[in-house]
């Protein structure tokens, strides 16, 4: 997950003398600010989760994960998936990835609607390059596993994790242009939109057509409240709990009722910059006026009030979608998806590392995503280019454009995602397909920032105003 952040905006805190809590949350703070930060951290559960899962505590992490349950409900009514108790693991890849699902969607709206895909020219290199990204992994997939039970892991390879992607970008500093951070991240977006859509078209089990028609009302309401312009989260949050029941119940994954409720949430702000600025400078003023030497803020009402009043102003001049996405970003980054790397990423090696190397699904998953992703990326978009369709951006060469099609192969979670979706009956189908993604994600970073570093430092800075990017979080 991504969003701009202008780092030059001084706050009022800036440069006011610290606190002592302050200075004991001050690394955590600079640590979260990092490009990197959210990379770092899903890495470090990883870690975890692979050396848990192969230790002798292995027993520990899987029941913990997949055999306790948890119970959700009301008097004699109680939540269920598939006819019992939702364990912690069914939780975590069906409710606490719904919100990253919420978030991504809310993402894929921004760019569509505002952002870089917005712009027909600007999208059609990214969106050809995550074709190229998505169809070449999966050609390769199904030409090891056609035929084989193997076959319903063919969009593991498809999905590119931006978290990784974006914080190995991060250390390259300036040997890398923005705008290349732009066309990663706008693929990313792309990206997810093609893997959201084979989930639920292709990973979907038997549908309840019922639940789906409740489904439907409900999105009908969430988009009647769009509509008659109510712009407070919890109008459509409430609504959005009972639609992703909904999903839950009707066999469509969970998760995608994040992205269909991201869909309904108004893009529109209450009120215009120009009443933004006038009422808050005259709150500005009132606050200037009432200062008085012998009181501070506890005991100026006049004050209070203008501070309230500028902080209630700052939120009706912000779309909902940007403060719903602004508010998710640090959860997700720095909570669900190290949370759901822990639950999933726990491979459990057992045998001959060398046989299960050799399994095709563990073959597939592997130069899908190491060969496949740069080759489709890089590919699609020199089309696109020779066509006359997209140029690339000052300062981006096809030796930047190969080293980021390989960044494209770090695959990780939406890939873990999907293998758990493909795999969830075959237990060791799903190890080799984790095998493939955690040797493919590592093969495919090196050798990334490896041709990245051979590249000349950009000549001259970024336009200040693109703001850098902060890295929080993917898929």
């Amino acid at each position: 997950m991504t969003m701009a952040v202008h780092s030059n905006i001084p706050t009022a805190i800036e440069d006011a003398a610290p606190v002592p809590a302050q200075r004991l949350t001050r690394p955590f703070e600079r640590f979260a600010a990092l490009s990197s930060a959210g990379g770092i951290v899903l890495l470090l559960c990883t870690v975890v989760a692979m050396v848990w899962a192969n230790s002798g505590a292995y027993e520990s992490y899987h029941d913990i994960f997949h055999v306790f349950e948890v119970e959700f409900g009301i008097g004699d009514w109680a939540l269920q998936y598939h006819g019992h108790a939702l364990t912690i693991g069914d939780f975590i890849n069906d409710a606490l990835m719904a919100i990253f699902f919420l978030l991504v969607g809310l993402e894929i709206k921004r760019e569509i609607l505002v952002g870089e895909l917005s712009d027909v020219k600007k999208a059609t290199l990214p969106i050809a390059g995550a074709i190229g990204g998505m169809v070449a992994p999966a050609l390769i997939y199904v030409m090891f596993n056609l035929g084989d039970a193997g076959i319903r892991g063919w969009g593991v390879p498809m999905a590119t994790d931006i978290a990784f992607a974006l914080g190995i970008l991060a250390l390259l500093g300036r040997r890398v242009p923005n705008s290349l951070r732009i066309f990663l991240t706008s693929l990313a977006i792309a990206d997810d939109l093609g893997a959201l859509i084979v989930i639920a078209l292709f990973y979907t089990e038997k549908v309840s057509f019922g639940y789906l028609g409740v489904a439907a009302g409900i999105v009908g309401v969430l988009a009647f409240l769009n509509v008659m312009g109510f712009k407070r989260a919890i109008w459509f949050i409430i609504p959005g709990i009972f639609l992703w029941y909904c999903f839950l119940e009707s066999g469509v994954h969970a998760t995608i009722a994040g992205v269909v409720l991201a869909a309904t949430i108004p893009v529109r702000p209450r009120v215009k910059v120009s009443r933004y600025s006038t009422y808050t400078r005259a709150a500005l003023d009132c606050f200037d006026k009432a200062d008085d030497p012998t009181q501070d803020i506890r005991t100026n009402s006049t004050q209070r009030a203008a501070v309230f009043a500028i902080e209630q102003n700052s939120r009706d001049v912000l779309p909902l979608l940007h403060r719903m996405e602004h508010g998710l970003h640090g959860w997700v980054a720095f909570l669900i998806i190290p949370v759901f790397a822990l639950a999933n990423a726990g491979l459990h090696m057992e045998g001959n590392l060398g046989s299960a190397l050799g399994d095709k699904v563990t073959l597939g998953v592997i130069l899908g995503l190491f060969i496949g992703k740069p080759l489709g990326i890089t590919l699609a978009s020199f089309i696109a280019v020779k066509l006359g369709l997209g140029a690339l951006s000052k300062g981006v060469t096809w030796r930047h454009m190969i080293g980021a099609g390989c960044l494209g192969g770090i695959g990780f979670t939406m890939a873990l995602f999907i293998a758990a979706l493909g795999f969830k009956d075959s237990p060791e189908m799903l190890d080799h397909a984790k095998l493939g993604i955690l040797v493919a994600s590592a093969l495919s970073a090196f050798v990334g920032l490896g041709i990245l570093l051979t590249c000349p430092a950009r000549p001259e800075p970024e336009p200040e105003e693109l703001g850098p990017i902060v890295e929080t979080g993917s898929h």
